[in-house]
């Protein structure tokens, strides 16, 4: 099992340009996102990340920066949808 510590920037790119080859509905899609990531790592590993990584995005979009309201958030917000949700859609 790999840890989130071992994610390296180089890897983190390989990863999402493995998610933009495999799209969502792919048959084996996180397996073939596993073997493009290399190190012998599984499709469990990618899942896990994956989800890590929308956590990580739920936690910046929701958490107001120095100096910003929490009203003037929701509005720049609009929708409530991201690019970073569209980036990542939930993995199936």
């Amino acid at each position: 099992m790999m840890s989130e510590s071992d994610w390296t920037e180089e890897l983190n790119n390989v990863f999402e340009q493995a998610l933009a080859i495999y799209e969502d509905g792919t048959p084996d899609r996180w397996q073939k996102v596993a073997r493009a990531v290399g190190g012998g790592r599984s499709a469990e590993d990618m899942i896990r990340h994956y989800e890590y990584l929308q956590r990580d995005v739920h936690h910046i979009e929701t958490t107001p920066q120095p100096g910003e309201s929490s009203s003037s958030r929701s509005k720049a917000s609009g929708s409530g949808s991201s690019s970073k949700e569209k980036r990542y859609p939930k993995p199936q």
